[in-house]
């Protein structure tokens, strides 16, 4: 059975290839600890080539935010050992699910008689409109 690291350092370029993988992984965990905790979430480690590191944000806000950052970003990063003098920031919306559609809810016939109870029980107002709008409707279903 052959290692992982066997086989990606049995030629040139993948050895490479591992080393820039390992690489950035480091940069971006150095990254993520001076990156504030609120949006770590929303942001990532695009590219890396020195001296421009380009970091991916997941909306404008967050980029905007990163933007104000990046000088106090950089001069963390530099004292990591980092060779980092500009942060380029690009805005890479992800896209989030659809919202699962709601069941419609119901009322219970007991729920409709205590809605109409208490209805008649308030003075002319706006509410009582309203619980009374709500009793029709749900009288209908």
């Amino acid at each position: 059975m052959f290692h992982l690291n066997a086989i990606l350092n049995s030629s040139s370029e993948l050895a490479q290839l591992s080393l820039k993988a390992q690489q950035h992984g480091v940069l971006a965990q150095q990254i993520n600890a001076v990156i504030p905790a609120s949006l770590r979430r929303s942001c990532r480690l695009l590219h890396f080539a020195a001296p421009t590191l380009v970091l991916a944000a997941d909306n404008g806000a967050v980029a905007a935010k990163l933007r104000q950052l990046s000088a106090e970003i950089i001069k963390q990063l530099r004292a990591k050992g980092c060779e980092v003098t500009v942060i380029q920031v690009q805005v890479q919306v992800s896209v989030a699910p659809l919202p699962v559609p709601s069941q419609p809810r119901t009322l219970s016939q007991a729920g409709k008689n205590e809605l109409a109870t208490f209805a008649q029980t308030l003075v002319d107002s706006p509410l009582k409109a309203a619980l009374e709008r709500l009793g029709k409707h749900a009288a209908r279903d």
